[in-house]
């Protein structure tokens, strides 16, 4: 019989604030956490391959010196930024579940599950300029861009033998990371797991590549949904969450902020970029993901929704066949993106809106889309791809829920999602 799994640990770095509980409060607020590349220090390199117009969703202000003895002088000059942010996460994520300093975890059934879309941009830039005006290569370089650098320190920084992963498949990688974590939990090849994703994107080189990919929105504001919408804000960050076994996870006392029920990942086998335009990709990972499950029983979808024109209408049409929600009724299923206040943290992104998901089911509160103004209306929408859908906007709303799903979705026509219940120690213990 299979494990089951819960979250007791959450760790952030996002564009908002260092930390879950300052980036939640940040969320629900309304608050934005993109800036403008003209008030950027080196807005300069930025401007002068891309429009002056452009934002980005950047961890503001990071110094590792001010994380109380986290790195040593060894560890800044092996990781690169973001492994670094991975580091200050999982710390989060581990002490948040009580495992930072307790050795009672089998240390060999622990695992450690970090992806990275891109992982090092920068390290590869500075490296490539100093090649070809004929500096040496650092020995460093190699293993400061290998995306499973991330996954690989962590393990090392804290004593962690189990099942060492790295997922990348773009902006799915967060999502398919916690869904590897579930699956090696539920099988007993580990007892627990960090699980998530890093990501230190923002850099003129990626933000000039994603420009010319017609992927960005020169506007400097993500609108999910909206009808202005025109393109994703480039953001960066890190998600961490850790996972347990639900019998290893009670038997210590943990706090159990949910439950993970279901876990769906397809390919649209379509096209590099561009998603199938009617979503049937996205459909079917929730579908996977819902199981046996009753889609009446979900409250909140929090949506990949990235404020592309093409991306936005697919997933809304691919929610509106999974929860049936169509002929002018609104239904049930709320839905909304977290992108609007933090950007896309590309491979980050699923494990940051993961914790958003956990924390939206554990206090009862769904948050608003930010910058939602019209639904719909874009070039291309039809008047019902979006009806039937009740979009949160203008407020976070109070909801008591049962389930809530996460989806993530990326290039090469990756789709994931990931269902979560809501913890009740009540219920449990009467079961």
């Amino acid at each position: 019989m299979a494990a089951r799994v819960v979250v007791t640990g959450l760790g952030a770095l996002s564009p908002l604030e260092a930390g879950v509980q300052k980036s939640w409060t940040s969320l629900l607020a309304g608050k934005s956490g993109i800036t403008p590349i003209s008030q950027l220090p080196d807005a300069a390199s930025y401007t002068a391959h891309c429009p002056a117009t452009c934002g980005v969703g950047k961890v503001s202000n990071f110094s590792p010196e001010e994380y109380g003895g986290l790195f040593s002088t060894q560890d800044l000059r092996r990781m690169s930024l973001f492994t670094q942010y991975a580091t200050v996460a999982a710390r989060e994520a581990l002490e948040d579940a009580g495992l930072l300093h307790d050795r009672y975890y089998d240390k060999e059934k622990f695992g450690c599950v970090i992806g990275s879309g891109i992982a090092s941009i920068s390290d590869t830039f500075d490296t490539v300029g100093g090649f070809i005006q004929g500096k040496k290569v650092s020995p460093l370089f190699v293993p400061k861009i290998l995306n499973n650098m991330a996954a690989g320190n962590l393990s090392i920084k804290f004593g962690l033998q189990g099942v060492t992963h790295c997922v990348s498949t773009a902006c799915a990688t967060g999502n398919n990371s916690i869904g590897d974590a579930y699956n090696f939990i539920r099988l007993g090849y580990s007892d627990s797991c960090l699980a998530g994703a890093s990501e230190a994107s923002v850099h003129p080189l990626a933000l000039a590549g994603f420009l010319r990919a017609k992927s960005i929105t020169t506007a400097g504001i993500s609108r999910p949904f909206d009808s202005l919408r025109d393109g994703f804000v480039l953001a960066e960050g890190a998600g961490i969450l850790v996972l347990e076994n639900l019998e290893y996870a009670q038997r210590r006392g943990a706090r159990i902020y949910a439950e993970i029920v279901g876990y769906g990942v397809t390919s649209d086998a379509y096209h590099i970029t561009s998603p199938l335009e009617g979503g049937d990709g996205a459909r079917r990972a929730m579908q996977m993901a819902l199981g046996d499950h009753d889609p009446r029983s979900v409250g909140y979808v929090n949506a990949h929704a990235t404020s592309t024109i093409l991306g936005d209408r697919a997933e809304a049409r691919a929610i509106r066949d999974v929860f049936n929600a169509r002929n002018n009724r609104e239904s049930d299923i709320c839905v909304s993106s977290n992108k609007g206040a933090i950007g896309h943290l590309l491979g980050a992104a699923g494990a940051m809106e993961a914790i958003f998901t956990i924390k939206s089911l554990y206090h009862d509160t769904i948050p608003h889309t930010l910058n939602l103004n019209t639904v719909g209306g874009a070039k291309g929408d039809d008047e019902t791809d979006f009806q039937g859908l009740n979009f949160v906007r203008d407020k976070p709303i109070a909801r008591k829920m049962e389930y809530a799903l996460n989806n993530s979705f990326g290039f090469g026509g990756v789709n994931s999602a990931i269902l979560f219940k809501k913890w009740d120690e009540v219920e449990q213990v009467t079961k």
